[in-house]
């Protein structure tokens, strides 16, 4: 039996750990190569190795995607390793919380560098990539669909307390799908969102503990207090928050063929929850 993303390539910021990760492993088991990265080596080569142990191919690209030239070396590492691709998915991010009264402009410039700039960059070089193909596949009679899903979350369709970096930006992404939607239907390019709720991942981990991570030289704090992990728990229909697995099987919904006359679609995948 032929697997859905059979021949596909698949590329995944953000892919050495959580979302990003069940991602990777979930689109290599059902065909796709993957094109992983990660901020930091070792957990991108171990998630090579899970992927070649469950009988897959994968490389990782090390690196941020902030960094000057990152869009177009994430690019030409993909084609160098499988050929053009076929999916691109703006996975990478992280959130640095602030109300607007105490927030600086390098915490908004930081959610704008990884949330909005970073995307552009990666959907401007994937398009450069896979047009000149896509015409010559039109030209040969062929209808041949490739796929953009940039992963946003709740935050920017309703507004979250203590966000508002974070929130205009993923508010920014709805704006920046919906339009490529258009400029690339005729490519045969599908462009949809996805938009997470309370996801499972060592960002948003119920802790009393102060934790942080440091990215691009900054250092964030991680986690969610356990009452209001509780409390968002309550306020979701389904009653719990969303495994990393999970996360990634919404995703997957706007990679496989099923979803080629899907595009400019921001989803939901969040329990059920409205903030």
């Amino acid at each position: 039996m032929n697997k859905p993303l059979a021949g596909k390539t698949a590329l995944i910021t953000g892919s050495g750990r959580g979302i990003g990760k069940a991602l990777a492993l979930k689109l290599s088991r059902e065909g796709a190569n993957i094109v992983l990265n990660d901020l930091d080596e070792i957990p991108a080569k171990e998630t090579v190795a899970e992927i070649e142990a469950q009988g897959g191919k994968a490389i990782a690209v090390i690196g941020s995607v902030t960094q000057d030239g990152f869009a177009n070396k994430f690019i030409n590492e993909a084609i160098k390793a499988f050929g053009t691709p076929d999916i691109l998915i703006n996975n990478a991010g992280y959130t640095w919380d602030s109300m607007i009264h105490k927030a600086s402009d390098k915490q908004f410039d930081a959610m704008y560098e990884i949330h909005l700039k970073a995307p552009f960059q990666l959907n401007r070089a994937f398009s450069q990539a896979v047009i000149p193909v896509a015409k010559a596949e039109a030209e040969a009679g062929k209808e041949v669909f490739r796929k953009i899903i940039n992963i946003s979350s709740i935050a920017g369709e309703y507004g979250n307390i203590g966000q508002v970096n974070y929130s205009s930006m993923k508010a920014a992404l709805s704006g920046m799908t919906k339009t490529l939607s258009k400029e690339l239907g005729r490519h045969k390019i599908n462009v949809n969102g996805v938009a997470f709720g309370v996801i499972e991942t060592r960002l948003t981990e119920a802790t009393n503990e102060k934790k942080t991570i440091v990215v691009d030289g900054n250092e964030v704090a991680v986690g969610i207090p356990e009452k209001v992990s509780q409390g968002f728990a309550r306020m979701i229909p389904l009653g719990r928050s969303g495994t990393a697995a999970e996360a990634a099987d919404g995703v997957y919904l706007f990679c496989i063929p099923e979803s080629n006359y899907i595009s400019g679609q921001m989803t939901v995948v969040g329990g059920g929850l409205r903030m």
